[in-house]
């Protein structure tokens, strides 16, 4: 509960399709996923979804955007406002509420998407690789928004990248995947202090810790 766990893999090995498999999309050949101790099911379990792309409706405003999964769990009015004040202002939206997708950036829409996951108050969030598309800086800095949202509204987030450095950024745990037929090569506690450093020895370290594993034959 509220963890921040990593995946990461080569390309082709299935995390996209694991996170399919947990969030209930796909049922799982063999075994059971189940969440707080049932089996897992999307239209009873709150679960958020966050792409690689920016999945906004362009037809809506950003705070129609963000409001959306509040409106189809039919909360009261007051409680959608405040929910969706709260996000926008920690995800640094002030201001945009009445824009349309085509007037921000891809940045900023990948941020209003990221707010819609987690205004919801989902049991779990699910995050596939939702910042590859974004530069460098943008990256960076989204990487420390979803961490500043995280550690203010406690949810728990299972995130899928591509990038060694991200996962030891982001992750108390990263989970390192085999090439086809997959398995778990690695399971690794990223125990270091936040905000964390990603020049220093201690993270450098395990960095290379979990590219060995990942190049491991």
């Amino acid at each position: 509960e509220n963890e921040f766990l990593c995946i990461c893999g080569p390309s082709g090995c299935g995390k996209t399709t694991l996170l399919d498999i947990l969030s209930g999309l796909l049922k799982p050949s063999k075994g059971d996923v189940l969440l707080d101790g049932e089996m897992v099911n999307p239209k009873k379990h709150s679960i958020s979804f966050v792409f690689q792309e920016p999945s906004t409706l362009p037809w809506l405003t950003v705070w129609e955007n963000i409001a959306t999964g509040l409106k189809i769990k039919k909360l009261k009015k007051a409680e959608i406002k405040q929910k969706v004040e709260e996000v926008i202002r920690i995800v640094g939206l002030g201001g945009f509420e009445d824009f349309y997708p085509h007037q921000i950036s891809g940045g900023m829409k990948q941020r209003v998407s990221i707010a819609r996951a987690f205004a919801t108050n989902a049991d779990l969030i699910l995050m596939d690789e939702p910042f590859v598309s974004l530069d460098q800086p943008t990256r960076e800095r989204m990487q420390q928004e979803v961490l500043d949202i995280w550690k203010n509204l406690k949810r728990t987030i299972v995130f899928v990248t591509h990038n060694l450095e991200e996962a030891v950024f982001l992750g108390d745990r990263v989970i390192i995947l085999s090439e086809k037929p997959t398995s778990i090569k690695a399971d690794l506690p990223i125990d270091l202090p936040r905000p964390r450093d990603s020049l220093s020895t201690e993270f450098t370290e395990l960095r290379a810790k979990c590219f060995s594993f990942l190049h491991q034959k």
